[in-house]
């Protein structure tokens, strides 16, 4: 019997289409919405909910957790961060900055708590996880300016913050991946702070959707062609059918050559699938050193079922490419 005849086959949300879901993950189909993210109002209710549910279950213990306000980029409004710092942080500690996802219209430092705090316990440092202003009230570059702020205070503030400003590296996922590939390159080319790792997890890169992958998969689990379209449609807002930045979408870089070394990942029916496969192979031909791990049987955001064996797998590599990456011996 062949690896694919060990998935289950699982239809989506009653659509006819169907996919060859890992057994592990096909329970949860069940339990995910449905729909579109049109009303953002309630898909952000809807998945600070799911936040709040799961929030009683991180261990925080060995963790000092505080929300600071620093200022914004040029001018812009401050903004929230929250810093985790492991009671095992050493002085100066490496340190990560965590970018949460949402389509660029979701998600908060709320919804990032559980990683955050499992990336600062686990690898035994201190994570910085940025509150960045959201589409469509915010668009394009407002939710990057954040990130680029926060980036630049855990620099010039390291010594007061007890940080190695040689070993910070950014994280993010989905939407969180695609602004992490935007700081790289907005960094590298403002004079920013050096970032050591950048790790995308399932980034959203490409607003021109035109991958097999995001023609593909209109009726795929917790994202699918339509919010990608809606993404970038709040994200973009009055630039959508213009001259796109590739700070915006870094798909469309065409210079990636100095950037820091990356790890991508990406779940096998996403339609964010193909661009983030294609971001890694455009980085490796720019020199850039890239670990690229498309997952079997998985679609965007499984990891949410830490059950699964695929998810512990996906956990467990996280944390240790990360700690190579900061030069954290043994980080358990």
């Amino acid at each position: 019997m062949g690896a694919r005849a060990a998935f289950c086959r699982v239809g989506c949300y009653n659509c006819p289409m169907t996919y060859a879901i890992d057994p592990e993950l096909a329970p949860i189909l069940a339990l995910l919405p449905a729909g579109t993210i049109e009303d953002v109002t309630a898909a952000r209710a809807m998945l600070e909910t799911f936040a709040d549910m799961g929030g009683g279950t991180v261990d925080e213990s060995g963790l000092d957790i505080d929300d600071r306000s620093i200022a914004g980029y040029d001018g812009a409004p401050d903004v929230t961060v929250r810093v985790y710092r492991s009671h095992r942080a050493p002085t100066p500690s490496p340190a990560v900055l965590t970018i949460h996802g949402g389509g660029f219209a979701l998600g908060s430092i709320n919804t990032e708590h559980a990683l955050a705090a499992h990336l600062a316990s686990s690898l035994g440092i201190v994570v910085v996880s940025v509150e960045y202003r959201l589409a469509p009230e915010h668009p394009f570059p407002a939710g990057l300016h954040d990130c680029f702020a926060t980036l630049s205070w855990m620099h010039a503030d390291a010594a007061a913050l007890g940080l190695d400003p040689d070993r910070l590296a950014v994280c993010g996922e989905s939407a969180g991946g695609g602004l992490a590939a935007a700081l790289a390159l907005f960094s590298r080319d403002h004079d920013g702070p050096p970032i050591c790792f950048q790790y995308l997890g399932i980034p959203e890169l490409d607003d021109r959707l035109d991958t097999h992958s995001m023609q593909l998969f209109v009726d795929t689990p917790l994202w699918h062609r339509r919010n990608a379209e809606l993404s970038w449609q709040f994200y973009l807002g009055d630039t959508a059918d213009g001259d796109v930045s590739p700070y915006a979408a870094p798909a469309r870089a065409t210079d990636l050559a100095g950037l820091p070394p990356a790890y991508v990942s990406a779940m096998e029916f996403d339609p964010l699938r193909d661009e983030g496969i294609h971001y890694a192979l455009a980085l490796l031909q720019a020199g850039v050193p890239v670990e690229l791990h498309a997952y079997p049987g998985t679609f965007h955001g499984s990891a949410i079922v830490a059950t699964a064996e695929v998810s512990k797998r996906m956990h467990r590599e996280q944390r240790d490419v990360l700690a190579k990456a900061l030069g954290l011996n043994d980080p358990s």
